[in-house]
Protein backbone atom coordinates (compact mmCIF):
# COMPACT_ATOMS: atom_id res chain seq x y z
CA UNK A 1 0.00 0.00 0.00
CA UNK A 2 1.32 3.21 -1.30
CA UNK A 3 -1.05 5.39 -0.53
CA UNK A 4 -1.79 7.88 2.81
CA UNK A 5 -3.09 4.83 4.82
CA UNK A 6 0.27 3.14 4.59
CA UNK A 7 2.08 5.99 6.12
CA UNK A 8 0.02 6.85 8.70
CA UNK A 9 0.41 3.28 10.61
CA UNK A 10 2.86 4.72 12.97
CA UNK A 11 0.87 7.27 14.17
CA UNK A 12 -2.21 5.32 14.93
CA UNK A 13 -0.84 5.25 18.59
CA UNK A 14 0.09 8.59 18.89
CA UNK A 15 -1.93 10.80 20.92
CA UNK A 16 -5.15 12.80 20.17
CA UNK A 17 -3.97 14.88 16.96
CA UNK A 18 -4.76 18.81 17.45
CA UNK A 19 -6.77 19.75 14.31
CA UNK A 20 -7.78 23.57 13.33
CA UNK A 21 -9.23 24.73 10.95
CA UNK A 22 -7.41 26.45 8.13
CA UNK A 23 -9.09 29.87 7.91
CA UNK A 24 -8.19 30.48 11.70
CA UNK A 25 -4.87 31.93 11.77
CA UNK A 26 -5.11 32.88 15.19
CA UNK A 27 -4.58 28.95 15.98
CA UNK A 28 -0.96 29.30 14.49
CA UNK A 29 2.37 30.56 16.17
CA UNK A 30 6.00 31.02 14.46
CA UNK A 31 7.81 28.10 14.45
CA UNK A 32 4.68 25.76 14.58
CA UNK A 33 4.86 22.28 12.66
CA UNK A 34 2.03 22.07 10.65
CA UNK A 35 0.54 18.64 8.40
CA UNK A 36 -1.79 18.16 6.15
CA UNK A 37 -2.67 14.59 4.58
CA UNK A 38 -2.61 15.06 0.50
CA UNK A 39 -3.52 13.09 -2.11
CA UNK A 40 -0.37 9.89 -1.49
CA UNK A 41 1.23 10.89 1.46
CA UNK A 42 1.40 13.75 4.76
CA UNK A 43 2.82 17.05 3.66
CA UNK A 44 4.67 19.11 6.37
CA UNK A 45 5.45 23.01 6.86
CA UNK A 46 6.60 24.88 9.48
CA UNK A 47 4.85 28.17 10.07
CA UNK A 48 6.79 31.42 9.47
CA UNK A 49 3.63 33.51 10.92
CA UNK A 50 1.67 36.36 9.02
CA UNK A 51 -0.51 33.48 7.37
CA UNK A 52 3.08 32.10 5.44
CA UNK A 53 4.33 28.60 5.74
CA UNK A 54 7.64 27.40 4.59
CA UNK A 55 7.88 24.00 3.41
CA UNK A 56 9.79 21.84 1.01
CA UNK A 57 7.70 20.55 -1.96
CA UNK A 58 8.63 18.76 -5.51
CA UNK A 59 7.52 21.27 -8.13
CA UNK A 60 8.15 20.37 -12.25
CA UNK A 61 7.07 23.28 -13.21
CA UNK A 62 10.66 25.61 -12.38
CA UNK A 63 12.29 22.90 -14.56
CA UNK A 64 10.55 24.36 -17.91
CA UNK A 65 9.78 27.68 -16.94
CA UNK A 66 11.10 30.77 -15.94
CA UNK A 67 7.39 32.30 -15.28
CA UNK A 68 7.75 33.60 -11.36
CA UNK A 69 3.90 34.28 -11.18
CA UNK A 70 3.31 30.83 -12.35
CA UNK A 71 5.49 29.18 -10.06
CA UNK A 72 4.40 31.10 -7.02
CA UNK A 73 1.35 29.71 -7.58
CA UNK A 74 -0.29 26.96 -5.77
CA UNK A 75 1.59 23.48 -6.34
CA UNK A 76 -0.77 21.00 -8.23
CA UNK A 77 -0.72 17.25 -7.22
CA UNK A 78 0.65 16.70 -11.19
CA UNK A 79 2.88 19.34 -10.90
CA UNK A 80 4.04 17.64 -7.73
CA UNK A 81 4.06 13.81 -8.73
CA UNK A 82 6.08 14.82 -11.53
CA UNK A 83 8.58 16.63 -9.80
CA UNK A 84 8.79 13.94 -7.69
CA UNK A 85 10.12 11.70 -10.61
CA UNK A 86 12.05 14.54 -12.07
CA UNK A 87 13.88 15.03 -8.41
CA UNK A 88 12.89 18.71 -9.01
CA UNK A 89 11.88 20.97 -5.46
CA UNK A 90 12.51 23.95 -3.77
CA UNK A 91 11.58 25.05 0.13
CA UNK A 92 8.99 27.90 -0.87
CA UNK A 93 6.43 29.99 1.58
CA UNK A 94 2.92 29.91 1.04
CA UNK A 95 -0.43 30.72 2.46
CA UNK A 96 -1.70 28.39 5.06
CA UNK A 97 -4.71 27.78 2.33
CA UNK A 98 -2.80 26.95 -0.32
CA UNK A 99 -0.49 24.87 1.59
CA UNK A 100 -3.42 22.94 3.14
CA UNK A 101 -4.37 22.11 -0.36
CA UNK A 102 -7.99 21.71 1.26
CA UNK A 103 -7.24 19.58 4.07
CA UNK A 104 -7.42 20.25 7.74
CA UNK A 105 -4.29 20.83 9.31
CA UNK A 106 -2.54 19.08 12.42
CA UNK A 107 -0.42 21.67 14.35
CA UNK A 108 2.25 20.17 16.42
CA UNK A 109 1.24 16.50 16.27
CA UNK A 110 4.77 15.25 15.66
CA UNK A 111 5.74 16.54 19.37
CA UNK A 112 3.98 13.32 21.08
CA UNK A 113 6.22 11.21 18.10
CA UNK A 114 9.41 12.16 17.88
CA UNK A 115 11.49 11.58 21.17
CA UNK A 116 13.73 14.91 20.63
CA UNK A 117 12.10 18.14 22.34
CA UNK A 118 11.14 21.00 20.62
CA UNK A 119 13.96 23.78 19.50
CA UNK A 120 12.64 27.00 20.28
CA UNK A 121 9.98 28.88 18.29
CA UNK A 122 12.35 31.24 16.87
CA UNK A 123 15.05 28.61 16.05
CA UNK A 124 12.83 26.67 14.55
CA UNK A 125 11.53 29.43 11.97
CA UNK A 126 15.43 30.67 11.37
CA UNK A 127 16.28 27.28 10.50
CA UNK A 128 13.11 26.95 7.93
CA UNK A 129 13.47 30.24 6.18
CA UNK A 130 17.40 29.87 5.81
CA UNK A 131 16.67 26.63 3.50
CA UNK A 132 14.28 28.55 1.21
CA UNK A 133 15.12 27.86 -2.50
CA UNK A 134 15.97 25.55 -4.40
CA UNK A 135 16.88 22.31 -2.76
CA UNK A 136 18.00 18.28 -2.81
CA UNK A 137 15.03 16.00 -3.13
CA UNK A 138 14.91 12.46 -2.53
CA UNK A 139 11.15 10.73 -2.06
CA UNK A 140 13.05 8.38 0.40
CA UNK A 141 15.85 10.47 1.75
CA UNK A 142 15.10 13.39 1.98
CA UNK A 143 11.96 14.97 1.46
CA UNK A 144 9.13 17.38 3.27
CA UNK A 145 9.14 15.61 6.67
CA UNK A 146 12.66 15.40 6.84
CA UNK A 147 12.62 19.12 6.37
CA UNK A 148 10.40 19.94 8.87
CA UNK A 149 12.08 17.12 11.64
CA UNK A 150 15.31 18.89 10.88
CA UNK A 151 13.60 23.00 11.29
CA UNK A 152 11.90 21.54 14.88
CA UNK A 153 13.45 18.79 15.93
CA UNK A 154 16.98 18.90 15.21
CA UNK A 155 16.91 15.52 13.35
CA UNK A 156 17.06 14.75 10.08
CA UNK A 157 14.45 11.73 9.89
CA UNK A 158 11.00 10.75 8.41
CA UNK A 159 8.75 8.33 9.92
CA UNK A 160 6.73 7.81 6.00
CA UNK A 161 9.84 6.71 4.83
CA UNK A 162 10.75 4.27 7.39
CA UNK A 163 7.13 2.86 7.74
CA UNK A 164 6.98 2.77 3.72
CA UNK A 165 10.01 1.01 3.39
CA UNK A 166 9.20 -1.83 6.28
CA UNK A 167 5.59 -2.65 4.73
CA UNK A 168 7.66 -2.70 0.72
CA UNK A 169 9.93 -4.96 2.80
CA UNK A 170 7.78 -7.26 3.86
CA UNK A 171 5.78 -7.40 0.73
CA UNK A 172 8.43 -7.91 -1.26
CA UNK A 173 10.05 -10.68 0.75
CA UNK A 174 7.03 -12.32 1.49
CA UNK A 175 6.52 -16.32 0.08
CA UNK A 176 3.04 -14.80 -2.00
CA UNK A 177 4.80 -12.07 -3.90
CA UNK A 178 7.63 -14.34 -4.81
CA UNK A 179 5.21 -16.67 -6.19
CA UNK A 180 3.37 -13.88 -8.38
CA UNK A 181 6.46 -12.43 -9.26
CA UNK A 182 7.78 -15.70 -10.78
CA UNK A 183 3.59 -15.99 -12.61
CA UNK A 184 4.15 -12.53 -13.80
CA UNK A 185 7.72 -13.55 -15.24
CA UNK A 186 6.60 -16.55 -17.38
CA UNK A 187 3.51 -14.62 -18.78
CA UNK A 188 5.37 -11.55 -19.54
CA UNK A 189 8.22 -14.01 -21.42
CA UNK A 190 4.93 -15.78 -23.18
CA UNK A 191 3.67 -12.61 -24.25
CA UNK A 192 6.73 -10.83 -25.46
CA UNK A 193 7.74 -13.89 -27.45
CA UNK A 194 11.24 -13.88 -26.22
CA UNK A 195 13.72 -13.46 -23.09
CA UNK A 196 16.04 -10.89 -24.46
CA UNK A 197 12.42 -8.87 -24.57
CA UNK A 198 11.13 -9.64 -20.61
CA UNK A 199 15.45 -8.82 -19.67
CA UNK A 200 14.86 -5.09 -21.49
CA UNK A 201 11.78 -4.71 -19.80
CA UNK A 202 13.28 -5.76 -16.03
CA UNK A 203 16.28 -3.54 -16.34
CA UNK A 204 14.16 -0.59 -17.46
CA UNK A 205 12.08 -1.16 -14.32
CA UNK A 206 15.27 -2.00 -11.99
CA UNK A 207 16.47 1.79 -13.28
CA UNK A 208 13.87 3.45 -12.47
CA UNK A 209 13.33 2.35 -8.85
CA UNK A 210 17.01 2.91 -8.41
CA UNK A 211 16.86 6.75 -9.49
CA UNK A 212 13.55 6.98 -7.66
CA UNK A 213 15.41 5.49 -4.42
CA UNK A 214 18.63 7.33 -4.82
Amino acid sequence: MFPLQLFNIFFTASTVQERVSKDDLSQYTRGDLLEVPRTLFTHFGIYLGDNRVAHLIPDILPVFSRNKAAISEMVTNLRLILGVVAKAASVRVDSVADFAYGSEVLVNHMDAVCNQPALGAEEVARRAEELLGSISYSLLWYNCEHYVMYCRYGLVISYQTYQFCTAVRKTVCSRTSAYLMALLGVGAMLYLGSAASLTSVIFLLVSFILWMTS
